[in-house]
């Protein structure tokens, strides 16, 4: 906050600069003010410095966005811990074990296997090496799709292709397009990869098929002679055109040589035009200045639905704009093309999420007794535990990734909270427009009320805790989430799914809450084969998670049995996501898209108004972009995959299931003991991320994937198998 200690630190000369919050504080949103107040103070001794910070709380990056020299084209970028944290846990109700995933990819650390290890540690250990990288794609992927490359990168060079970069036609900011169906790649794409280290990725870049078509060895992929002719020739073909215009310029009159000078030379930036092109146009500030007779639908190179346009100025002016029959508050563009009266609203205003007109906490609390006679199958049932004023922590961020439009409305998996409704009625204002939620008013420690919701049958129980942790015993943090995972295991139920099967034979079965019955999932008698992930405040704490391991309390999380397996996740590994993020600032974007379900920067700026998620009018726009992947989990005991368990290698699956349904494999989940013929054989599984490509599978493995949208629900949908 002193001009003089930043001067003595050389904050101008630093390369960035990174502010940490303090996770342990009892006030998030005094400790968000101060690091804000932080930057700006940073950003006002130097605007061009590049400043990654930490902040406990969503609704309080809406903030950053009022600072003027914040600049995210310049680096500056915010990584909010509840936001990615509860979007890690939302991803693992639909996918087990992701979080972990996705955790380790980040981490930045090797792997050391050992013979004294057992053999799924050893698994684990070497997906634990594994990292995000970027590379620019050689010439020869042009003009392949990302299917193709995909293949191509996996079977030929041993790597993961994840996603692409994407540059509009427009010429507007590039997006991260993941697992894309569609378009075919231009020339110098840029790739993001799963590997296990940077060499290795730099095969993407030398990949030349004349040259190495029928090198077998992936590491002998590398630089070719051929790639520098081709540099060499292009460098002196431009320098050809250069001459050649400056000989015409020469030799042609005055007038002309000012009409040359504005014509492009063969290497020049993007978006730049000549005055004549340009016409009435003006670059100003990097914005582009549009004339009156025409509808600019872009701010700051965003696409603006009719929801943030009708907050802005309208550029016509009183003698273009024709009566119309409809007078509504919106843009005039968007009038047109609506009849208001016989459209609904199904989604929010960027079209990335479902929604539903709002609703009183009132009419989505259950008694004990409406929760029982409610038949609750394949939820996610959220035991929170919290005071009545206990910090906000921001349920909307756990919700909205399971409310994504890339669901059809009936996969949406229901959402039951139990916890204090005082509380809950806190954080109401943010839920309130996300369809399939209940509240249960009890406690997540009494069996009563988890039996109520039907814990048993549920997809994923989530125990989270919003209390702030005693400085006094950092053990004692965890002990409700702790107390309430040992409550559910120590469980055992009625297998009461016989019953619900033969009642609901007809088609058209549909349950109290409106959606159709899916009984794809048998009930577990045992709480202890619960699904189940439980937030912790103190890494330490994980030791008491599961009384079955032999982890040594001070075991790095990481290599504990709880984390790989994917049943435990902690806010401090969140950590290493700050140093990602100043290596790689695509990094971030790319883990951002996959956990938020499709969070945008438009979005951002409607939630930074305060009135929470808009309902929008479903427009070709707004519904194209329900078109893109998601996490799934495939399991290969039974459906069109089950083949793949009987002994094939991973490599075979990988690629079938690409060319065949579009899907990208990323990973295992796969039984921790294999054959349950011992009498200590546990039904736990652990995360094994980018397997080798000659990895053998078996039938009881389970399949991280990244779906493709499917339009029309096909016979067989891979959203309703059998997890």
């Amino acid at each position: 906050m002193n001009a003089m200690d930043l001067e003595r630190a050389k904050v101008h000369e630093a390369d960035a600069c990174l502010v940490l919050a303090n996770k342990y504080c009892p006030d998030p949103d005094a400790e968000d003010a101060a690091n804000i107040m932080r930057v700006i103070s940073m950003k006002n001794y130097c605007e061009e410095s590049r400043i990654i910070i930490q902040l406990m709380q969503y609704h309080n990056k809406a903030y950053l966005l009022n600072i003027p020299s914040w600049d995210w084209k310049q680096g500056d970028d915010v990584i909010c811990l509840a936001e990615l944290k509860l979007g890690f846990i939302a991803q693992s109700c639909l996918a087990p074990g992701f979080s972990t995933m996705m955790a380790n990819l980040f981490a930045m650390r090797s792997f050391i296997t050992s013979p004294d290890m057992a053999a799924w540690q050893n698994d684990y250990l070497q997906g634990t090496g594994c990292e995000m990288y970027t590379e620019t794609l050689s010439p020869s992927f042009s003009g392949m799709t990302f299917s193709q490359a995909s293949e191509l990168c996996f079977v030929k060079l041993k790597l993961l292709l994840l996603a692409i970069e994407v540059k509009p036609i427009d010429g507007g900011d590039t997006k991260i397009s993941i697992n894309p169906q569609s378009s075919k790649m231009p020339a110098n794409t840029v790739g993001f990869f799963i590997a296990q280290s940077a060499e290795e990725v730099k095969r993407a870049w030398f990949f030349c098929k004349g040259c190495h078509d029928d090198v077998k060895d992936e590491n002998q992929i590398k630089k070719c002679k051929c790639k520098n002719l081709a540099k060499f020739r292009t460098g002196v073909r431009a320098i050809q055109l250069v001459g050649r215009a400056m000989a015409n310029s020469k030799t042609n009159c005055p007038q002309q040589n000012m009409v040359n000078s504005a014509m492009p030379i063969p290497i020049v930036k993007k978006n730049m035009m000549s005055k004549e092109e340009n016409g009435a146009k003006n670059m100003m500030n990097g914005r582009v200045k549009v004339p009156n007779n025409t509808v600019d639908d872009t701010y700051g190179g965003y696409h603006l639905s009719y929801e943030v346009k009708k907050l802005m100025p309208t550029n016509k002016s009183t003698a273009q704009q024709k009566p119309s029959k409809l007078e509504v508050g919106i843009a005039d563009d968007q009038a047109k093309d609506f009849d208001f009266a016989k459209t609904e609203m199904k989604y929010d205003s960027t079209g990335m999420f479902h929604w539903t007109p709002a609703r009183s906490i009132e009419d989505c609390i259950l008694d004990r007794n409406q929760a029982a006679m409610t038949v609750l199958n394949g939820h996610v049932v959220v035991c929170l535990f919290a005071d009545p004023d206990s910090p906000l922590i921001g349920l909307r961020n756990l919700v909205m990734p399971l409310r994504a439009s890339n669901f059809h409305y009936h996969e949406l998996k229901h959402v039951v909270i139990v916890g204090a409704v005082d509380y809950i009625r806190r954080e109401w204002k943010t839920l309130q427009n996300l369809p399939k939620i209940s509240v249960l008013n009890g406690s997540p420690l009494s069996r009563a009320d988890l039996r109520a919701v039907n814990v048993n049958l549920c997809d994923m129980c989530v125990i989270l805790s919003a209390k702030v942790p005693s400085n006094d015993d950092p053990t004692l943090a965890d002990k409700e989430a702790i107390l309430a995972s040992l409550n559910i295991k120590a469980m055992t139920f009625d297998d009461t799914i016989g019953v619900l099967n033969q009642s609901s034979n007809a088609p058209d079965a549909m349950s109290p809450l409106g959606s159709p019955i899916v009984l794809h999932r048998k009930g577990s008698v045992y709480g202890s084969n619960v699904p189940m992930i439980t937030e912790l405040v103190n890494d330490s704490n994980v030791q008491f998670l599961d009384q079955d391991d032999d982890d040594d309390p001070d075991t790095e999380l990481y290599l504990t049995q709880p984390f790989a397996c994917g049943t435990a996740f902690a806010v401090s590994v969140l950590d290493s996501l700050m140093s990602t993020t100043y290596f790689n600032q695509n990094a971030l974007t790319l883990i951002r898209s996959l956990i938020t379900g499709g969070a945008t920067p438009e979005l951002e700026i409607i939630l930074a108004e305060g009135a929470g998620l808009r309902g929008g009018y479903s427009t070709p726009d707004t519904l194209s972009h329900r078109d893109r992947c998601r996490v799934g989990q495939i399991s290969l005991s039974d459906g069109p995959l089950a083949t793949f368990g009987e002994g094939r290698k991973y490599q075979d699956l990988f690629v079938a299931s690409l060319r065949n349904y579009g899907m990208l494999c990323i990973g295992l989940y796969r039984l921790r003991d294999a054959a349950l013929t011992t009498v200590d054989a546990t039904s736990k599984r652990y995360v094994i991320t980018n397997p080798p490509f000659d990895f053998g599978l078996l039938p009881t493995d389970q399949v991280y994937v990244l779906l493709p949208f499917e339009r029309k629900q096909s016979r067989f949908s891979f959203s309703e198998t059998e997890v």
